[in-house]
């Protein structure tokens, strides 16, 4: 898709995001972190294999200048946020006082490999396009002009359960179209192994949720690696049939053969997308999967991999003509970094938005990202363009322990 006649006119192919842009002379002064939980209410809660979220989490990185400006940024709470705080409180902000943010490729070049850096990162490109006076996703902008209208999709699944009614999932899909979606992602429901689900039971619910929701409309599978390799190729010809858009983590990514075993789900799947890496935290745990077609589709996430690292991976996709199509589970300032990055790349697809109810999403911003009829329009606004509202801390105490517990209305696993 191409951008409109003005940013075609602004843009400049370039090698790095910071070639050509005038180096401010500014000094990191402070790095907050705060932690935020929100108590998901019963009817809100929702089910992946053997557990239920209980609560949503946030993990608001704010870096603040000796010239007053300031950045924003979310890092994955999914390493725990108490320890992803005190990780930052006490390895990495020592080293980033009296820093420039314009290096934050060299800052975060030491952190590469945990996924504590995010947010930082996301937080010195918000003060670098401050301090240059540009929305962030023009200066990632180096191959193609870029395209801040973004087409969404809505990710889900996660709202029905075998043992109740799997109905639910077909009424989600229909919900989402009628929303203006034009592509939904499910999950495989509650356990299988304690629901008495096979992939032969499966199918119909496949063939029916095409059914209900058209030809057109787009369907991704995500099984979060839950799958055998048997699994998948025993689903790999229906997927075909439904005409599925893309198959995301089929089977594990780690472990002998797991490569391999990507590659046989691909060479069965010769029409629906393979996508997959939205835990993996650098560029060189993607090379090998991206140089040996193991993926079709990358999915870093910006509160993983830091915004930097996720461009680089962007680019080492498009080199080999994959998409990128980043994961995108969390909070409102994950979706900030995401659009941004694509809205940027030339390699670009649509970005995922998370159909669970969290007020990070939204409602701690004064002017949030908003999806209308299945499209999002990045702010065309210095930085990120995102301000937050005040008082959110004290309005979201963290609430300790993990975001998920054991599924205490799954049925026990026969035998």
């Amino acid at each position: 898709m191409a951008g409109s006649a003005q940013t075609r006119q602004e843009f400049r192919k370039r090698i790095h995001p910071l070639e050509g842009i005038a180096r401010e002379n500014l000094k990191i002064q402070d790095v907050k972190v705060t932690i935020m939980s929100y108590p998901l209410p019963p009817d809100k809660q929702w089910i992946t294999g053997r557990s239920v979220t209980w609560k949503t989490d946030l993990i608001l990185i704010e870096i603040l200048t000796d010239r007053g400006i300031a950045g924003i940024g979310e890092t994955s709470p999914y390493a725990g946020p108490e320890a992803i705080k005190k990780t930052i409180d006490e390895l990495i902000a020592p080293t980033l006082i009296g820093r420039n943010p314009f290096d934050v490729e060299y800052l975060g070049a030491a952190w590469s490999s945990t996924r504590a850096f995010a947010g930082i990162d996301a937080a010195c490109w918000d003060i670098i396009g401050k301090a240059a006076n540009t929305p962030v996703y023009k200066l990632l902008a180096t191959d193609a002009a870029p395209q801040p209208h973004l087409r969404m999709y809505a990710s889900g699944g996660v709202e029905y359960a075998w043992y109740k009614r799997p109905d639910d999932l077909l009424d989600e899909a229909v919900r989402h179209k009628e929303a203006g979606y034009t592509a939904f992602k499910f999950r495989l429901g509650s356990e299988w192994a304690n629901s008495g689900m096979t992939v032969q039971k499966y199918i119909p619910y496949l063939r029916r949720m095409r059914a209900a929701v058209g030809p057109e409309f787009d369907l991704i599978q995500e099984a979060n690696m839950r799958l055998s390799l048997e699994q998948c190729l025993e689903l790999a010809p229906l997927l075909e049939e439904l005409k599925f858009h893309w198959f995301e983590e089929p089977i594990g990514t780690s472990g002998r053969g797991a490569l391999e075993g990507y590659l046989k789900v691909r060479k069965a799947l010769p029409h629906v997308l393979v996508s997959g890496g939205e835990s993996r935290t650098n560029r060189f745990e993607f090379k090998e999967w991206i140089d040996r077609d193991a993926y079709d589709i990358v999915q870093p996430d910006c509160n993983v991999t830091g915004l930097t690292e996720a461009w680089h991976i962007a680019r080492m996709a498009g080199l080999r003509d994959k998409y990128c199509c980043p994961h995108n589970w969390h909070g409102g300032l994950s979706t900030m970094a995401n659009a941004a990055l694509v809205a940027a790349i030339s390699n670009r697809h649509m970005l995922e938005l998370n159909q669970t109810y969290n007020p990070f999403k939204e409602e701690i911003f004064k002017d949030p990202l908003v999806v209308r009829k299945g499209y999002m329009d990045v702010h065309n606004k210095p930085g990120f363009g995102m301000e937050l509202k005040p008082g959110i801390a004290e309005k979201f105490p963290y609430l300790p322990g993990r975001y998920d517990r054991p599924n205490p209305d799954l049925p026990p696993a026969p035998g």
